[in-house]
């Protein structure tokens, strides 16, 4: 998969819903200022029109399925149900858990910490994979998760972060490199704080303007950090790990900040090559009373000034940042759009047209990963190794004109039990790598018999192929419901 495979407005700019249950949205907040993103997050099926209706205006939704303190519990049915409901009205950006290095995202008792590998990691990371790869079996991207970005030792998201990569290396290698592969992005929050300014003109890196003299059609702007000048002068060597004295738990409160610590930790220990990173929530607070500096090292800004620096953050985002970020979802309307009002950025983005990201044809995994090592004649070998003893994976493949969700609804039991990936297209078997091996139940009608059998046994000798023929779909739920009863996966 490459980067330009993922499906997208390409403009960067974007915003955060207010909460769930409002609707119909007022959609012009997002056409009057050119938004090329919404985050929905939703309790239901109640944004279900107004995914569509962005989707048709060229805004590009990204779901997360609103459950309340859901900690590290796994995916429901009803969860389940709804992301193949969004997904069917062309969704194809979701989330599943939210921020787990807060204790507010877990049940009330629960104090969550990156170093409790079997309670916390364990369980996030496996029921994370379930979904991840249950939303790649539609055809769609699934987000990792997105952490708070605190530098507290409990809370630290570089922690966090490196603990949950860990885990995924040393316990689900192949797992997460397939998703990665698959069609996985990272999310990120990336409150930026007053972390960016614009050179002096002729002043050289090291200088800031004031806050009056910002503006957005000009350029010289920094949104780097911990990267840019002025950081690397005052702490020389800071990276988001921290590397520092002054950063022990690392430095995450930047544009990119976490989302270069994923591509380089998965470079580094999964092959990628460049996983793409949206923010789906952060950017510069809009302060509407007062200068604001969280950090003295840079200029404050005024509500003024954050329009400038947030038009400006978009087109640095479209012009200079990383192939792989592609965007940010300003958190959140209400903040924006407030008393029958709205802030100066929103009437910035209106006035001056968006930059599109030019996208790079990069492959997501180094060297075109697809898994396959090559054979004796120098080709690759396309798809699944011989089995030795059990298949380690399996894959429910659904021939042309059934619709998955025919199948989650008619073997909810045989799912539950056995949790195979689910999917009509037959391409995601190229990503089972070689080192592995595959079990495939194919459903066919009758007249695609032949079809499927020949697209699978022809292609892939070493997956094993086991049919169900589709002639009446409810001998077919009799069927699957009495492996369920016998234990018994395959027929």
């Amino acid at each position: 998969m490459r980067l330009t495979d993922y499906q997208w407005s390409r403009n960067p700019r974007g915003l955060h819903v207010q909460r769930i249950l409002i609707t119909p949205l007022e959609r012009e907040r997002w056409t009057r200022p050119q938004m090329g993103w919404v985050k929905l997050i939703a309790a239901g099926e109640e944004y279900l029109d107004d995914a569509a209706w962005f989707l048709d205006h060229n805004v590009t939704p990204i779901l997360r399925p609103y459950r309340a303190r859901w900690g590290a519990r796994p995916m429901d049915r009803a969860m389940r149900d709804q992301i193949l409901m969004y997904a069917r009205a062309g969704v194809k950006w979701f989330e599943f858990h939210n921020e787990p290095n807060l204790d507010i995202e877990w049940p009330e008792g629960i104090d969550p910490d990156w170093r409790d590998t079997q309670n916390i990691i364990r369980p996030l990371m496996d029921n994370w994979l379930v979904f991840a790869e249950f939303v790649i079996s539609l055809g769609c991207y699934p987000g990792f998760i997105a952490l708070a970005e605190s530098d507290e030792p409990r809370y630290s998201a570089v922690r966090w972060m490196d603990a949950m990569l860990t885990y995924l290396a040393e316990n689900r290698y192949d797992r997460f490199k397939n998703v990665l592969a698959g069609g996985a992005f990272c999310a990120t929050h990336p409150y930026i704080l007053n972390h960016f300014y614009q050179e002096k003109p002729g002043g050289g890196p090291l200088s800031a303007r004031p806050p009056h003299e910002q503006n957005a059609e000009e350029g010289g702007w920094h949104f780097e950090y911990p990267y840019d000048p002025i950081c690397q002068a005052n702490d020389p060597g800071r990276t988001v790990y921290g590397g520092t004295r002054l950063t022990p738990n690392g430095d995450p409160n930047g544009l990119i900040a976490m989302g270069r610590m994923f591509n380089e930790r998965c470079a580094e220990w999964f092959g990628s090559q460049a996983i793409p990173v949206v923010g789906t929530e952060g950017g510069i607070w809009p302060y509407r009373e007062g200068p604001m500096q969280q950090d003295n090292r840079y200029p404050p800004y005024t509500e003024e000034s954050q329009a400038e620096a947030t038009v400006a953050m978009f087109d640095w985002i479209a012009r200079h940042a990383p192939p792989w970020f592609f965007g940010l979802t300003l958190w959140k309307e209400d903040d924006y759009y407030f008393n029958g009002t709205n802030s100066r950025a929103i009437d910035r983005m209106a006035e001056l047209e968006p930059a599109y990201k030019h996208v790079p044809p990069l492959d997501v995994m180094r060297d075109g990963f697809t898994g396959a090592p090559l054979g004796p004649d120098g080709r690759a070998l396309v798809g699944p190794g011989p089995i030795q003893g059990q298949a380690e994976y399996h894959m429910v493949v659904l021939s042309p004109g059934l619709d998955p969700a025919w199948f989650f609804e008619t073997a909810q039991s045989y799912w539950t039990m056995f949790r195979p990936m689910v999917t009509t297209d037959l391409r995601l078997i190229d990503l089972v790598p070689y080192e592995s091996s595959l079990a495939t139940t194919v459903i066919a009608a009758p007249d695609q018999v032949h079809q499927m059998t020949q697209a699978i046994q022809e292609r892939y000798p070493n997956v094993w192929f086991d049919l169900i023929i589709a002639s009446d779909l409810d001998d077919v739920r009799a069927l699957l419901n009495e492996r369920v009863l016998m234990n018994r996966r395959f027929g």
